[in-house]
């Protein structure tokens, strides 16, 4: 699992599939190696899906770092109404979560790397399983040019382990203006809802959503 925050995984493929069950879906999905968990789905993507209210009925919704789609195939599921962008920069990831999608019937999803949505897009729920072991400094930043996406009554929800440093990030999150608390937690995962706040209407106008500068911080 060392590669699956690479964008092409140097691993060879080695296909298989796991069942994502919750008390309104059932789904199996196709997984591969060089992907975060491809032999089930995490535990922390499981509780957030129990744990997390329903997302809006319409307009955009985005799964950060969406892997083969657990996450963003159960936002299509419980708001068909909304497009959900799916987005990894792993790009065999992508791959999976089209495939997955297809095979849901799920026309609504938008499978795309990261750098592939376009930059007018603003999103009203992002729902992420964060890559916290890409490192504090980059997931700083993945976390700023999305959450600044927010339109300005959107919400995030993220799932991260407390050992993983969920309470320090909470603190971050908090410090750079985006009003976060603790939703939910149970087996040592905490699910953080995060709003939009003033660093979402600071960073809404920006193309791409990109980080602001250390002296807007």
């Amino acid at each position: 699992m060392a590669h699956y925050f690479e964008e092409r995984p140097e691993t060879a493929s080695r296909p298989g599939s796991v069942t994502l069950v919750l008390p309104d879906l059932h789904l199996r999905l196709e997984t591969d190696s060089g992907v975060f968990s491809p032999e089930r789905v995490d535990q922390g993507t499981r509780i957030l899906l129990e744990s997390v209210p329903p997302p809006p009925a319409e307009g955009d919704l985005l799964d950060l770092g969406c892997g083969y789609g657990p996450i963003a195939l159960t936002m299509a599921s419980r708001a068909p109404g909304a497009t959900v962008w799916a987005v990894d920069v792993n790009r065999r990831s992508v791959e999976l979560c089209a495939r997955n999608a297809r095979a849901a019937a799920l026309d609504k999803v938008r499978p795309v790397h990261v750098d592939e949505v376009p930059p007018e897009i603003r999103f009203s729920a992002i729902w992420s399983n964060p890559a916290i072991r890409i490192g504090k400094t980059a997931m700083h930043e993945m976390l700023t040019r999305w959450l600044s996406r927010l339109t300005p009554d959107g919400v995030a929800y993220l799932v991260v382990q407390k050992h993983l440093g969920s309470d320090s990030l909470q603190r971050w999150l908090n410090e750079q203006g985006w009003p976060t608390t603790r939703a939910a937690s149970r087996s040592s995962y905490r699910i953080l809802r995060v709003e939009a706040g003033s660093a979402g209407a600071a960073g809404s106008g920006r193309a791409g959503g990109e980080p602001r500068t250390n002296e807007e911080r």
